[in-house]
């Protein structure tokens, strides 16, 4: 993960300390404010209005049509009739919709289907004529380095191979050290598969022998394998249903290779009728998913991937990465994300980086993936102010873990949820939200707990800033908290502030000691 901690320190700026400039407020991240892009693929049209100036995607819009545009295309070789129709219309309301919310020029890309039907070009002029919008056809390279790019916007770390499923194609593309290298595009989308003659074995084979050849090129040893497209979600999500898993997110869930091979296996003997009404599927993708689950049976047994990871990103993010000036690529998608959020929805923005300074002599020794957490926490801890006090507790851990986040895992999201729980509410016991906490270990979950209740204490402690009313030090080894007072803090110490102070350090397992103005610690 990218961090960048630098200090500011040119005259009049302030120190931003570990969390680096908002680089929210650079005119060149303030360029990207309202970002528009389509996607014409072979299944669907979808439009999404980004709010890019933070460094996590923002969907302020995001509208899908299931046009089926590919549906056929084997076959005839030109584009679906009834799909044209669909994806015209799409694209007229999308048009007006974008002038309207001031997201103009969209950048709209067309992907397998447009660029192999005879159709094709008659197609995009087409659109031209009657939207006034420029269609780019890509090729499949450039269709797998989009995807892939998208992938790196929520995963900036990211290693391993994307694997972008569309209704006509599927793209492969090599993610290491930030960077895209080796893709193709082979023709294995479910589409493409219906038309193939001879049933089951011929669909089985064909897949198997394009697939080699896919290996072959790209030489895969047991790398991870992000999943990008509406297929490989709906499939993911149905491992959901299956697993019973508690927090249906799909972007960063992770699905081990034996899971998946066990929904693979349970898919095929299940009613997808009954299946798509328990899991909200469209009728139009549930009729792709048996195709798509046959490609990911030989995907898993060509390339043997090390893990499977769900992505939520794709194509429209990676054009969105496209823009994204390099200083903004480099930064952490979960920082930058927490420090928009703060900044939009606080009481006192710039608190949340007091709160962190006061309260890190308690974490010093944290795992620097457990500090991105602590960071993010102190950035959100009072962003759900404005909700009722009975349900400020869940619903800033519902905010957290169904956000929009990237470079957050699952674990990573209950975690930082529980954490801003606690900050509002000293116990757990109950809560409805207990189902979520079986994705945390006992250890993390009082982890968690000790945050919470520090960022409890912390907030309420001094108006602005803490660390003018007092200073911590954790002595672990003999599990004493110390709190030494400053004559402001003096007078802060109140009952409320004494009781919270109480509660952290018995989440600590440990006494507290407080100390006045010029009292030295007990030896």
């Amino acid at each position: 993960m990218a961090h960048n901690d630098s200090h500011i320190t040119d005259a009049g700026e302030d120190d931003f300390g570990p969390f680096g400039r908002p680089l929210f407020q650079d005119p060149s991240a303030r360029a990207l404010s309202r970002v528009g892009v389509v996607d014409v693929g072979s299944n669907s049209v979808r439009m999404v209005v980004f709010d890019g100036a933070a460094r996590s995607p923002a969907y302020f819009y995001n509208e899908k049509i299931m046009c089926g545009l590919g549906k056929g295309l084997a076959e005839t070789g030109r584009l679906n009739p009834d799909g044209k129709l669909r994806a015209m219309a799409a694209l007229k309301r999308f048009a007006l919709l974008a002038k309207g919310m001031g997201a103009t020029p969209l950048t709209v890309v067309a992907t397998a289907a447009t660029r192999e039907a005879a159709d094709g070009p008659e197609f995009q002029a087409q659109v031209l004529a009657e939207t006034g919008l420029k269609l780019w056809v890509i090729d499949g390279d450039e269709e797998a380095r989009l995807s892939a790019q998208g992938v790196l916007l929520g995963w900036p770390d990211a290693s391993g191979i994307v694997c972008d499923i569309g209704g006509n194609s599927l793209e492969l593309a090599r993610l290491a050290a930030g960077q895209v290298g080796d893709r193709l595009s082979v023709q294995l989308g479910p589409f493409r598969l219906q038309q193939v003659e001879g049933g089951l074995d011929k669909r089985r084979a064909l897949i198997a022998r394009v697939l080699r050849g896919a290996q072959e090129k790209m030489k895969s040893n047991n790398e991870r394998f992000y999943l990008v497209g509406g297929s490989w979600r709906a499939i993911a999500r149905l491992d959901m249903e299956r697993r019973n898993y508690p927090l249906t997110v799909l972007h960063e869930y992770r699905m081990p290779v034996k899971s998946a091979l066990e929904t693979l296996d349970w898919l095929a003997e299940s009613d997808l009728t009954l299946l798509r009404a328990r899991t909200g599927t469209s009728a139009e993708r549930m009729e792709l998913v048996p195709l798509a689950c046959e490609v990911l049976r030989e995907v898993i047994r060509v390339f043997k991937p090390a893990e499977i990871d769900i992505s939520s990103y794709g194509i429209r993010e990676g054009l969105l990465y496209e823009q994204m000036p390099e200083q903004l690529r480099a930064r952490d998608p979960l920082i930058e994300a927490a420090r928009m959020a703060e900044q939009t929805s606080a009481r006192l923005p710039g608190t949340g980086r007091k709160l962190y300074d006061f309260l890190l002599p308690l974490f010093r020794d944290a795992p620097i993936e457990r500090q991105r957490l602590i960071k993010a926490a102190c950035l959100l801890h009072d962003t759900t102010w404005r909700a009722h006090p009975d349900y400020r507790a869940d619903a800033c851990f519902d905010n957290v873990t169904r956000a929009n986040l990237g470079g957050l895992d699952h674990p990573g999201r209950v975690f930082l949820g529980l954490s801003l729980l606690h900050r509002y509410k000293n116990s757990r016991s109950g809560s409805r939200l207990e189902p979520l906490f079986q994705l945390l270990t006992e250890d993390e979950i009082q982890e968690a707990e000790v945050l919470g209740k520090a960022m409890r204490f912390g907030a309420m402690f001094a108006g602005g800033d803490p660390s003018e009313a007092g200073a911590l030090t954790w002595k672990p080894k003999k599990r004493v908290l110390e709190l030494r007072l400053t004559p402001l803090g003096q007078g802060l110490f109140g009952e409320v502030a004494r009781a919270r102070f109480a509660s952290l350090t018995q989440s600590l397992r440990g006494t507290g000691q407080v100390l006045q103005p010029g009292e030295d610690a007990a030896a």
